[in-house]
């Protein structure tokens, strides 16, 4: 009989050696086909950009601003064909004080058109986060289902390890465990009541279905919605912008959600299909991206730009090194580059410790690029894009999900985001430029934004946490 010590070398080697194996599988797996989707460039028919704001008015009054979801009500109420939804969180937690039950309003949309048209699919795509990975139960969900609308809960399981330290030991020791609504003894992360052990160990793996859109038919044409925004009760009041558009892109957006039903199990029948690319003709233009293809079309956006161009940017988290470096790179240039960031503070009631945020601003604000804070009060500016303004008379804008992070951009959660090219004169370019420019420069007396100084913070300590967390993947953005 082999001596004691001598069996728990041999267990514990051949423990480390399915933990390395397991690491490796983790770190490999790639993104499941249909996705990472580099639409072709389309017409942008139609074309509207929307934004949510809440600020501060020149007397102190809280000013509330939105158009989002009211137009992706609109959008659903006239649909006779098709409504596919797929929003990342669809919940009421922690929203006991919110400033619009969303979550609702929206489950009470598409319950509302299925009952108008009994044979037209309705389909509701999210992240099971929103039932704490089978953790607690989820009333909009079962309404929904109810009433006959097909919900698909995103295997999220199928996507790479944006965790791969945590993921390496979840596929030994958790991800057989399944979960339950019943018997939970821990507190709920984000609401009342408890939840099990095993939606801890789930959640660690932070992995997301982080997509906001909406595809619905628009009498013979379709219509898309790409945003920056969840139907979720206590983000109701959050910064965030949308684009909306008609045509062939719309139909490119509804093949990026056919793929997602798919690996989630959910078979789609009748869903029309894009047609094949053709010349785009004029502006305005737009295409669809998805996951890593927006990393990849952003960093040439910034790196097409030239000196005398204008860079803005909104985002709610910039931690992406690739992402930072290349917005050094194009103030080098002479690109003017302008910044608002998220003071990464507020997070549903409870407060953050301003990482990665205030960490990447130090960086740009010591290559000379301007950087202001959005001066929140409790909500998020929870935007996520950036506007290039030529000075050949185009502008180019990416707007979407994705913050500019490493989970974000790099194939590992799922992301949509639209590019958006046309004449600087266009309509919606002017209103969406003059609306930043409000935010920059505080104008007529309200408070949009604090200077860099406000939330400046030079902790080398805080900024190696920083450069850990978003290289090792252990963080939460």
């Amino acid at each position: 009989m082999p001596r004691p010590r001598s069996a728990f070398r041999h267990t514990f080697l051949a423990l480390l050696l399915a933990l390395v194996v397991s690491g490796v599988l983790s770190s490999c797996q790639s993104m499941p086909d249909g996705l990472s989707v580099h639409a072709p460039l389309r017409p942008a028919e139609q074309l509207r950009i929307l934004t949510d704001q809440t600020y501060q008015t020149a007397q102190g009054e809280e000013q509330i601003e939105q158009a989002i979801f009211d137009a992706a009500f609109a959008l659903i109420d006239q649909a006779e064909k098709l409504v596919v939804v797929d929003m990342f969180l669809f919940n009421r937690f922690a929203g006991k004080d919110s400033y619009r039950p969303l979550s609702q309003q929206l489950t009470q949309a598409l319950i509302n058109a299925k009952q108008r048209h009994p044979a037209m699919p309705v389909v509701m795509i999210t992240d099971p986060f929103n039932t704490l990975y089978g953790g607690v139960k989820a009333p909009e969900l079962e309404q929904l289902r109810a009433a006959g609308v097909a919900v698909v809960l995103t295997d999220i399981d199928q996507l790479p390890a944006s965790n791969p330290t945590w993921t390496s030991i979840w596929r030994l020791c958790c991800s057989y465990l399944g979960n339950s609504t019943d018997g939970g003894w821990l507190p709920n992360p984000v609401g009342e009541g408890k939840v099990t052990l095993r939606t801890y160990l789930h959640l660690l793996n932070f992995r997301a279905n982080h997509r906001k859109t909406l595809v619905v038919d628009y009498g013979d044409d379709w219509r898309g919605l790409v945003t920056s925004a969840n139907p979720h009760d206590a983000s109701s009041k959050h910064h965030n912008s949308a684009i909306v558009f008609s045509g062939a892109a719309a139909l490119d957006l509804l093949q990026t959600e056919r793929a997602t039903a798919q690996l989630s199990g959910y078979t789609p029948t009748d869903w029309p299909v894009a047609p094949a690319a053709s010349d785009v003709g004029s502006m305005p233009q737009i295409q669809v991206l998805t996951e890593g293809a927006i990393e990849r079309a952003l960093l040439d956006l910034l790196a097409s730009a030239q000196a005398g161009d204008q860079l803005d940017m909104e985002m709610f988290y910039l931690a992406s090194r690739p992402v930072v470096k290349a917005l050094i790179e194009a103030r080098q240039r002479g690109v003017a580059v302008r910044v608002i960031l998220d003071p990464n503070r507020d997070a549903f009631g409870r407060e953050k410790n301003g990482i990665p945020n205030r960490q990447a601003a130090w960086d740009l604000k010591e290559k000379g690029i301007a950087v202001r804070w959005c001066a929140t009060e409790g909500e998020q500016c929870h935007r996520k894009w950036v506007r290039l303004e030529r000075t050949q008379g185009t502008t180019e804008v990416i707007s979407g999900s994705a913050n500019f992070t490493r989970r974000n951009l790099h194939d590992l959660n799922m992301e949509t985001s639209v590019r958006l090219i046309t004449q600087s004169d266009n309509p919606e370019i002017q209103a969406m430029r003059a609306g930043f420019e409000r935010a920059w420069g505080n104008q007529d007396g309200a408070t949009h934004s604090l200077p860099y100084s406000a939330f400046a913070d030079h902790s080398y300590w805080r900024y190696g946490l920083y450069r850990f967390m978003e290289a090792s993947g252990l963080s939460t953005f």
